[in-house]
């Protein structure tokens, strides 16, 4: 291997890593590929149906050391099953508990800015459903970050909703413990916690903020299913608390909510989703989803297997067969199933303009090209305390659109914005796609002082704006001289101009320029639609912000009234095609900026 990875096809004379288009059906690297065939694990056919980057597609500066991944697993065999068939006998992962799992987070390491090679993965989630062998993985990583990871006065925490939770969270990683022998001299295992003698590390279970904050110093945090947990405080504690460790570790592993919109089940899943369509980057986050298509046939085995890597083992066909039974009988029973046994999040929305669609369209936006052209601007005046998205929209040639992008945020909540992209907003923001205003609530000067600039460019023709977010902002500009026409948000208002941009979306006649913050907000865009078919985009269920999605269909609606009044604005002179004075806006004065 040169440089921790593969210096060729062939391993050690065990045989060669399968073809490009085989690893990317597998959804495996190249290195993990690699370690399993070297040292003889099979290669697992069960590739999740979301999994994000591994870090060293991410990090030039990443390698693989497969002797790393060797110490968990020797770990992890060392550790004995404590029920079933299996007790007794050692805790050896899954070939696509390694694949998938182990291999990704423990194999790829960097070096900190004080030259030691440390883990480059931080987060990692797993969503699988039941019977997978959740609860064994979650206890043989937490003995390994309390006992073998080499970090002296480790902390390691499991959070749990419930005191009663924790008992259960708890005493399957106290009974690994305690009945293998391996492990007994060198760990006490006492009512509430497991001490490791050596290194003096700990691992216990906490059940509230306020424990969770008692050390202040963890190394690692494991958060066991997800979606019980009504509120995120516990889990932003528990990953807020790591700050101090060279290569902490916080494991999710869950299986699939009932599709609520806005927990922290919802939010984390989003993510990880972004993240495994390259929406957002971020190397020290990992994720794995098992998951069947919504239009599979939830009765059929090759369903089954698609959802459960472990499927003919954990669960077994014969359990499976059962439980699908049931709820082909019981429709009450039949949600369950989807959720727990096929991963399928009951209520989730469908995506309304697929990510796809939107790149194939995106072409080049010149704005100097477009001085002195015809527009119509849309506002969506937001919470005073985020985003602010003003969209221009240029009509051209043959039905076609140019599409123009502004954004706002207070500096304030940037941080904000940034953990909840996993730090592109920061990118926006230094790329220039994204102003930020100063303090915590959003200034109406600079909104003010950015269409003062664009409409001497541009000639604006008129600003549609949701008028219940009728502002300073509006009022100035109407006092200025500019045509601002308030919007409703219903489906009577909304329907026809998000119809109609998705139709341009997918004729590939609304160009956009890949604006990375609004390719952000297509991909959180959740729609929902009345008994008459009309549909509007659903704030209170889409996976984020989508505020300039909103700017953008009342920029369009104005274009298409426009359209429809049979009065399209002229030509623009030359003089003002190459930037000459406009005498359609001269207001600066009375817009009081």
């Amino acid at each position: 291997m040169a440089g921790g990875k593969p210096a060729s096809t062939k391993t050690r004379g065990r045989g060669y890593l399968p073809s490009p288009a085989e690893l990317k059906r597998l959804k495996l690297s190249p290195e993990v590929a690699w370690y399993l065939i070297d040292r003889g694990i099979p290669l697992p056919d069960c590739p999740p149906r979301w999994k994000t980057p591994e870090a060293g597609e991410l990090l030039k500066t990443a390698r693989f050391d497969p002797e790393r991944v060797d110490r968990v697993l020797k770990a992890f065999s060392l550790l004995r099953h404590t029920k079933g068939k299996w007790a007794g006998k050692p805790l050896t992962p899954d070939p696509w508990q390694i694949a998938y799992v182990i291999a990704p987070v423990f194999g790829w390491i960097k070096k900190n800015r004080a030259g030691t090679w440390v883990r480059v993965v931080r987060d990692l989630y797993v969503d699988v459903p039941r019977k997978n062998g959740k609860s064994t993985l979650c206890g043989g990583l937490g003995i390994y970050m309390t006992a073998a990871d080499g970090e002296g006065g480790a902390e390691v925490i499991a959070a749990a909703t419930t005191k009663d939770q924790a008992g259960y969270v708890f005493g399957p990683i106290k009974q690994l413990c305690e009945h293998s022998p391996a492990l007994k001299p060198y760990v006490k295992a006492l009512a509430g916690k497991i001490i490791h003698k050596a290194s003096k590390s700990t691992f216990s279970v906490v059940s509230s903020v306020a424990e969770s904050l008692h050390g202040g110093n963890i190394h690692a945090g494991i958060i066991d299913e997800l979606h019980v947990h009504k509120t995120g405080d516990l889990v932003e504690a528990i990953e807020t608390g790591t700050g101090s460790r060279e290569q902490p570790l916080i494991v999710i592993i869950t299986t699939a909510d009932d599709g609520r919109p806005n927990t922290i089940y919802a939010r984390k899943r989003a993510r990880i989703e972004e993240l495994a369509r390259r929406v957002i980057r971020h190397p020290s986050t990992y994720g794995v989803v098992w998951a069947a298509d919504p239009k599979d046939d939830p009765f059929a085995p090759a369903t089954w297997k698609k959802a459960n890597p472990g499927f003919g083992v954990s669960p077994t066909y014969e359990y499976l067969e059962k439980v699908a039974a049931e709820a082909k009988q019981d429709p009450a029973v039949l949600g369950s199933f989807l959720r727990l046994h096929l991963g399928l999040r009951t209520k989730q929305a469908t995506r309304y303009i697929t990510l796809e669609d939107w790149d194939r369209s995106a072409g080049i936006v010149d704005e100097r090209a477009l001085r002195g052209r015809p527009c119509h601007g849309g506002l969506d005046l937001s919470n005073v305390e985020d985003i602010t998205a003003l969209a221009w929209l240029f009509p051209g040639d043959e039905g076609s659109y140019q599409a123009v992008w502004r954004f706002w945020l207070p500096e304030d909540r940037l941080r904000v914005l940034s953990k909840r992209t996993a730090g592109a907003a920061e990118l926006w923001v230094r790329e220039g796609w994204l102003k930020l205003t100063p303090g915590n609530v959003i200034d109406n000067d600079a909104i003010l002082r950015q269409i003062d600039k664009d409409a001497r460019a541009f000639r604006v023709q008129t600003i549609g704006y949701d008028r219940w977010g009728a502002t300073d902002v509006v009022r100035r500009l109407d006092d200025g001289g500019m045509t601002c026409v308030a919007i409703g948000q219903g489906v009577a208002s909304l329907n026809d101009p998000l119809k109609n941009t998705l139709r341009l979306i997918k004729s590939e006649l609304l160009r956009h320029g890949g604006n990375p913050i609004m390719r952000w907000m297509i991909d959180n865009l959740a729609t929902v639609a009345n008994p008459d078919g009309l549909v509007k985009p659903d704030k209170a269920n889409s996976g984020d912000k989508i505020d300039g999605v909103s700017a953008l269909l009342n920029a369009m609606k104005e274009c298409m009234d426009a359209e429809a009044a049979a009065a399209p604005p002229a030509t623009a002179p030359a003089a003002q095609a190459a930037g000459g004075e406009r005498d359609l806006w001269r207001p600066t004065s009375r817009l009081g900026i």
